[in-house]
């Protein structure tokens, strides 16, 4: 017979993960860097708010509505959207079309998604399936036009190693991400939410693994493994909200939770021992309750529990708490909270609920040992009321509070026929979301007695980042029923020589990288950089005098820091266009033209300002005439550098002129002089030149 899970849940250092049974995997999902997977728009982002969308762009009203899947059932979680009463308005970004509406079917897989998933599962020794079969899996929160996301499985069992241990790879997936959120609106008759269509479509990769991560810090170091084998294939999207990571958690006495959000790595390991908190206490409470009522207690294991036992005791809590809702708007008719004042003077209504057996059992806020909020019911239940719309609830344990007096909570209780052992919950909104939010609590309050709901949290977010690593709840955990066949998308093929052909090339690894770069005249710290952002193969073809034909092999040292510096960025702002687009080839012939003499440095960003405006962001034609045409414009603008015997008899010049000054500040005239000396020679003066020359003369007076 398993044993009492152990611990105090106010201090998550005295968990044992091994102790309560501990398991975890892990879903990562990201985006690659290709067009969208099954319309051929392009992947571009439109980092539009609602405030700064153009007004131009087309808008489309919708309203989604579950259907049953293939088996004839309608997905959980799909029932729970539909009875949120939102419509949703989509705003058409500019790369977004019929398909992204839905008013056109979709088209075959991107090719290079395809190779970019194939090329992760082998590097992951995952085994890849025949056919490429999309499907289609429901979603009706309004983040898919069609009210279901495109996934298509294309390889099982592979594995992942770490330093703690090897990890199991369940599936990779390419999938079709979502629209991106920009506005909600609650209205009288329902929720409005206005998407960004941009996101919608673009390609991702979803790696799921097994249940084979022993510890949180060991989520953590699985996390960091998998993103970094991403990065390895240099097809991947970079910066916030391009890769996702859910982790799916349990203690035995618990249930299989699946959380999102948990977009900083530092975080997993609190957010992981916090939901074992939770599920801990929960199954506590549960045995409290239970032995309250004389009943059957939970055993420690889920996989001993009887469901005989549990369905009769929902039977039982389903007539104990029944879903009756009173409108106790008169006991607050001189209440002195201003929020609920308006509400009820804009045509709210104030709702409430009897809470049978829950009296001293809902909790008020604490905090544990480091600051995060403790588990309670009360908080639950506000939880699930807030997946209606509304701001939260009040509960009978927190009350009176937050304006309400004890003449309000007296009146409540006389109204309600609240008894010594029951407590009660308001909702104070319009009245149709009043309602909905009480019949979530009353659900919730009634699974107190069972061990926690399988279903998705969120981490709580606050100012951009976790608040303290507690979650919230999202919605049910979807079923079987959500997932049926893609009949609008031709079944991909994938024969036996195209595997093997993916196979043999495969990306380097990190290491690989920096092993290459190790025979080269570059310090070890500029080597991580070129690695780290991903310009290692430019430096690399550079030096080796693969970039171009008619390029030699360009100095390690120059090459490296024209590459890391801020030469590239300054030159795409000159122009208005992106870093990416300034091209690595027109980059490596402006460093020519400086390395000969051709261009000052500090004229270098002018002159690859002038040349791209003048012929463009391609070098048409050979980059020996590119480079010949940029060292006659640079004498054009002057950024030609001026002969070392020019600048030898200006400086020589104005020290004699000077010669007071020289002998009055010695060194300390470095400063003033070279400005003197730079303004004297314009544009075509080399700084650092100038420096040498004057530092050793002035060394010698």
């Amino acid at each position: 017979m398993a044993e009492e899970p152990l611990g105090d849940i106010s201090d998550i250092n005295t968990l044992n993960p091994q102790q309560l049974g501990f398991m975890c995997g892990l879903e990562i999902h990201q985006q690659l860097n290709t067009g969208k997977l099954h319309s051929r728009e392009e992947g571009k982002l439109f980092d539009y708010t609602i405030d700064t969308i153009p007004p131009s762009l087309p808008r489309t009203k919708r309203k989604l509505r579950a259907a049953s899947g293939e088996g004839g059932k309608i997905d959980i979680a799909a029932r729970f959207e539909t009875k949120r009463n939102r419509s949703f308005i989509y705003v058409q970004s500019p790369n977004s079309g019929l398909i992204e509406l839905d008013d056109q079917p979709p088209l075959e897989h991107d090719r290079d998604a395809v190779d970019i998933s194939l090329v992760i599962s082998a590097m992951l020794n995952a085994h890849p399936v025949e056919n490429l079969q999309a499907m289609r899996k429901t979603v009706v929160d309004g983040s898919n036009t069609s009210g279901f996301q495109r996934t298509t499985l294309v390889s099982t069992h592979g594995n992942l190693k770490t330093d703690t241990g090897d990890v199991g790879i369940s599936l990779i997936c390419l999938e079709e991400d979502s629209a991106r959120k920009l506005y909600s609106e609650l209205t009288p008759n329902g929720e409005i939410v206005t998407w960004n269509l941009d996101r919608l479509g673009i390609p991702l990769v979803e790696i799921a693994t097994e249940p084979d991560i022993i510890t949180p810090e060991h989520a953590k170091e699985t996390a960091i493994a998998l993103g970094g084998l991403l990065r390895d294939t240099r097809k991947v999207r970079r910066g916030l909200g391009s890769i996702r990571q859910d982790l799916n958690v349990s203690i035995a006495c618990g249930d299989r939770v699946e959380i999102k959000g948990c977009q900083d790595l530092g975080w997993i390991p609190k957010i992981i021992q916090l939901e074992m908190v939770r599920q801990l206490h929960f199954y506590r409470l549960a045995n409290t309750l239970r032995e309250d009522l004389g009943m059957s207690l939970l055993p420690p294991d889920r996989r001993n529990t009887d469901s005989q036992i549990e369905l009769e005791i929902s039977k039982i809590m389903n007539d104990k708490i029944p879903l009756e809702i009173h409108n106790v708007g008169k006991a607050f008719s001189n209440c002195e909270s201003k929020m609920i004042a308006k509400t009820i003077d804009s045509g709210g209504v104030m709702l409430a609920v009897k809470l049978p057996f829950l009296a001293g059992h809902l909790g008020s806020k604490s905090l544990d040992s480091n600051g995060a909020q403790l588990p309670r019911l009360g908080r639950e239940l506000a939880s699930a009321a807030k997946l209606a719309g509304v701001a939260g609830i009040f509960h009978s344990d927190e009350l009176p509070a937050y304006g309400i007096t004890d003449i309000e909570v007296n009146s409540v209780k006389e109204l309600l026929e609240i008894g010594t052992n029951d407590a009660f919950a308001l909702c104070c909104a319009p009245e149709w979301q009043a309602e909905l939010a009480l019949e979530s609590v009353i659900n919730r309050a009634r699974m107190a007695w069972h061990r926690i709901p399988q279903e998705v949290r969120n981490v709580v977010i606050s100012k951009g980042a976790p608040e303290d690593g507690t979650t919230t709840a999202m919605r049910p955990l979807p079923t079987g029923a959500r997932m049926y066949p893609e009949t609008d998308v031709p079944t991909f093929e994938l024969t036996e020589s195209y595997w093997e052909e993916v196979s043999k090339k495969l990306p380097l690894t990190q290491s690989e990288r920096l092993d290459r770069l190790e025979k080269f005249a570059v310090s070890s710290d500029q080597q991580k950089q070129l690695v780290s952002r991903q310009l290692d193969d430019e430096f690399y073809s550079g030096v080796s005098g693969t970039l171009d034909s008619d390029l030699n092999e360009l100095p390690a040292k120059a090459w490296a820091s024209m590459l890391l510096e801020t030469s590239r960025m300054q030159i795409a702002e000159g122009v208005g266009i992106e870093v990416d687009e300034v091209s690595i080839k027109i980059l490596a012939a402006l460093l020519h033209v400086r390395e000969s003499g051709g261009v000052t440095r500090d004229g270098l960003v002018d002159l690859g300002i002038n040349m791209i405006l003048e012929g463009g962001i391609h070098v048409d034609g050979e980059v020996t005439n590119f480079i010949e045409q940029s060292i006659k414009k640079a004498e054009v603008l002057g950024l030609k550098p001026s002969d070392l015997g020019s600048i030898e008899e200006v400086i020589d010049r104005i020290l004699e002129e000077r010669a007071d000054f020289v002998a009055e500040r010695g060194m300390g005239a470095m400063g003033p002089l070279m400005g003197i000396v730079i303004k004297e020679l314009g544009g075509g003066a080399d700084g650092k030149i100038i420096s040498k020359l004057l530092s050793e003369r002035l060394k010698g007076k």
